[in-house]
């Protein structure tokens, strides 16, 4: 049976406090090809919002490397890949991408550009 995003993020939520580091979940190899398949043409190759399509936006898409975006859980993250996020070009993946491939997402991103740590 598929674990839903939400189940799997309950869990990921209700252990937090027992885990001391982040656990990777997703692969980021997988994560690299969905992110050239649907994320490049707006972020870029280099995750910093200068995709090709970027320059026709209003509002540009974010910079995936910048402090703001590596300060974010992993839960806000998904949530803004699979909602979408107001106001901005950034539309909805729910139903585009399967659960597993938004954790695979998450996994390259944060294996490119891992948030800070803070000691």
């Amino acid at each position: 049976m598929k674990t839903t995003l939400t189940a799997v993020l309950i869990l990921v939520l209700a252990a937090a406090p027992w885990v001391s580091a982040q656990v990777q979940r997703g692969n980021p190899k997988t994560g690299e090809h969905v992110y050239q398949q649907q994320c490049l043409r707006c972020h870029g190759a280099k995750l910093d919002g200068n995709g090709p399509d970027s320059r026709d936006l209003i509002v540009r898409p974010a910079d995936l490397r910048s402090a703001i975006i590596r300060s974010k859980t992993d839960w806000e993250l998904l949530v803004a890949i699979s909602n979408g996020v107001l106001f901005s070009p950034m539309h909805s993946f729910r139903g585009k991408l399967t659960d597993e491939q938004m954790l695979d997402v998450l996994s390259y991103i944060r294996a490119i550009s891992p948030p800070d740590v803070v000691s």
